[in-house]
């Protein structure tokens, strides 16, 4: 596993689906594929939900980086968890 990269570009997404619910993930900027985020939620009732949630989980990571500590994608931490 490589080291921490000293900057990391990671975007948030939004997604507005069926007429009551929003969904946020982040990932980094320069993954193609989105479909192994670092974080996501799903079900938000509003984009304001989705958005602050987002927020928060942005500020966690960037404490986390600044620890050293690696993040890992979705499927990773699901393979730790087992």
């Amino acid at each position: 596993m490589g080291g921490v990269s000293p900057v990391m570009k990671l975007k948030v997404r939004v997604v507005h689906y069926r007429h009551d619910c929003w969904y946020a993930d982040i990932d980094d900027a320069d993954d193609r594929q989105p479909d192994d985020p670092f974080w996501y939620a799903d079900g938000c009732r509003t984009q304001a939900e989705a958005i602050a949630l987002a927020c928060t989980e942005l500020a966690a990571l960037d404490q986390a980086i600044a620890a050293g500590n690696v993040p890992t994608r979705i499927s990773e931490s699901r393979l730790t968890a087992a």
